[in-house]
């Protein structure tokens, strides 16, 4: 960190938030707020004279509240930059009468009670996203006692212990008595691969950490006892099996099994600790000192903010999604944005410096090149058919739409994906998707129902998705009816009402609207707006008189070729129950329908062209951009 801080080209900006981004890839707008921190950091020496007279003592959140620290501190050894910071919410304030005497004994006179936050703008051309991560509270694991036993400590709290920076000064000593433990315990997957408390997934770091804090034992205390109660070893990482085996040499037991409850025993305040072990399958106790959670990771609490700020997509675990796991590992969906470190998934330092650089190379390919390809399939806005409502800006997942009451939309292009959700939303008609025009889609439609369409069964499928879930189940020969025939688009959000009530008026027996996972949206969220429009046609349908189990809806990602070739087999049952009569009738509905539809399409563009027969705003051009 103090490399970064003296770096000419690196500001860093300490004590901030991020309030909100605007613009696009190449040219982004933050406004960060940097707060107070009542202590002039360009005057100040870093004498410590205050915080000596500092009369508030509070506990040390570095430390992990084994420590303590004044209202007035440096946050941590090495902070950037090297100076004091007032804790307002700790402060007495600077009455005489209350305190002040930080302000009194500073020759610098850098303490300014009056600072207030600052709001920094900034225009920058890209964006890396490495916020990091939160460790799991174990306190609601009651049966390990956390809390309530102070000899239960977690694995963070372990490492300020050992730590010659520690509140102990490098005497590794246990909480209740600051006597030396000669037998501690390592209790590991606490809040990770678990369906009750916790994550289910694997928090990928626990498992060495407690290796190395082992070996660290047994280099520096040889007489104590290390004993690891867990349920799998992974230890898949270079140099990670000649650790573990290492460990193992060194004399620490390893037992095959999670405990189920630690008991505190009166004389002593020992730990009394009950497993199966699973390999022997005998029930064991263990008297220890000390006993050490391996705590496993969890997502900032303010995912949620940054996920709005910068139009990120979350997985079902909290942590941000890439573009693509294997071709886009470090892109972020919205194009400019980047990701590094765990905020994306729990990973240890290598991986982490790894990502971390791969983060920086894409973002000086991007700022070298000067100039950068767009999608092809953006969205073209025909101003003069627009009625000027909105509803494409609010769908727009990528916030590439730019809208005002009463004015003509502006696409951003540069921050456009092309998912055409703009297109699906559109009352009128008024916006067409490049390459995947309402025309070019129904040509499709009618050439699949021209011959043998009680045959047929319409796919929609998305490209990133469906589509090639289809393709795996192609390339894994699996077996499937040949009845299916797809339409491929971007997304399944690029569905309009229109294109499956087409679809049906063309003579389809069953229309499948098929796409990604909730979770996986190539589109952050596109998706949803698929579910918001396939209810509409059901309910339509069902208005109609038309049965509206006829319109399926799934989600298959591109790894599901078997569930796309169960899909294929649940539906050709349906299909074939469809009679000959039950199509004529719904074409011969749904072309009277069409007709009430276009004449309400055109009112509503007319009556929009006189209420705004001034002109469209320049400004409002179609194809404009950032």
């Amino acid at each position: 960190m103090m490399d970064a801080g003296r770096h000419p080209r690196i500001k860093v900006l300490v004590s901030s938030e991020v309030v909100d981004v605007s613009g696009a890839v190449g040219n982004f707008r933050v406004k960060v707020r940097r707060k107070a921190r009542f202590v002039r950091e360009d005057l100040c020496n870093s004498c410590a004279e205050c915080a000596k007279v500092c009369p508030v003592i509070v506990p040390d959140e570095y430390q992990m509240g084994l420590g303590s620290r004044k209202a007035i501190h440096i946050p941590f050894p090495q902070a950037v930059p090297s100076a004091y910071l007032i804790n307002l919410d700790d402060c007495l304030g600077n009455n005489p009468i209350a305190c002040g005497k930080c302000q009194t004994v500073c020759e610098k006179k850098c303490i300014d009670f009056d600072m207030g936050d600052e709001l920094v703008e900034l225009q920058v051309g890209a964006v890396i996203v490495a916020t990091g991560m939160d460790v799991y509270d174990p306190t609601e694991i009651t049966a390990y006692g956390y809390g309530r036993y102070e000899n239960v400590i977690t694995s963070m709290e372990f490492e300020r212990l050992i730590c010659a920076g520690g509140p102990s000064s490098g005497h590794f000593v246990r909480p209740s008595d600051r006597t030396r433990p000669r037998r501690i315990g390592f209790i590991q997957c606490v809040g990770s691969r678990s369906s009750r408390y916790g994550s289910p997934y694997c928090s990928n770091i626990c498992c060495m950490n407690t290796i190395k804090d082992t070996l660290l034992l047994a280099d520096h205390y040889p007489d104590v006892e290390a004993r690891v109660f867990y349920m799998d070893i992974r230890a898949f990482g270079k140099g990670f099996e000649d650790l573990y085996l290492r460990s193992r040499a060194a004399g620490v037991r390893y037992i095959r099994g999670i405990p189920g409850e630690i008991e505190e025993l009166p004389e002593g305040r020992n730990l009394r600790v009950r497993v199966e072990n699973t390999l022997t399958g005998e029930l064991e106790e263990h008297e220890l000192d000390l006993v050490v959670l391996s705590v496993g990771v969890v997502p900032r609490e303010q995912s949620s903010a940054i996920q709005r700020l910068l139009s990120l997509s979350r997985g079902g675990d909290g942590f941000f999604l890439e573009a693509h796991p294997k071709l886009k590992p470090v892109d972020a969906p919205t194009r400019g944005i980047y990701l590094a470190g765990c905020c994306e998934s729990p990973k240890d330092v290598k991986d982490s410096v790894t990502q971390a650089g791969a983060a920086a190379s894409h973002v000086q390919i991007l700022l070298n090149a000067g100039r950068i390809r767009i999608e092809a399939g953006t969205p073209k806005l025909e101003p003069h058919d627009c009625i000027r409502c909105g509803r494409c800006a609010g769908v727009c997942p990528f916030h590439a739409i730019r809208w005002q009451r009463e004015q003509v939309p502006e696409i951003v292009e540069a921050a456009c994906a092309g998912c055409g959700n703009c297109a699906a939303e559109c009352p009128v008609g008024a916006i067409r998707m490049r390459h995947f025009t309402d025309e070019q889609l129904k040509a499709q439609i009618d050439a699949i129902l021209a011959e043998d369409r009680a045959e047929k069964l319409l796919t929609f499928a998305c490209n990133w998705c469906s589509y090639a879930g289809g393709d795996t189940a192609g390339t894994a020969r699996l077996q499937f009816p040949a009845h299916g025939r797809i339409v491929r688009t971007m997304c399944s959000a690029r569905v309009s009402e229109e294109l499956i009530l087409y679809a049906f008026e063309k003579g389809a027996p069953l229309v499948l609207v098929s796409g990604c996972h909730f979770a996986d949206c190539h589109y952050i969220n596109a998706n949803r707006q698929t579910v918001r429009r396939v209810e509409r046609v059901w309910d339509r349908l069902e208005k109609l008189g038309i049965r509206p189990e006829r319109l399926q809806l799934e989600w298959i990602s591109a790894a599901e070729g078997a569930k796309f070739a169960e899909v294929m087999h649940a539906l050709d049952g349906p299909r074939r129950a469809v009679t000959l009569e039950e199509i004529e009738h719904t074409c011969r509905v749904l072309a009277q329908d069409r007709e009430e539809r276009e004449e309400r399409q055109r009112k509503q563009r007319e009556a929009a062209r006189r209420k705004y027969a001034a002109g469209v705003p320049a400004a409002a051009a179609p194809g404009s951009g950032a």
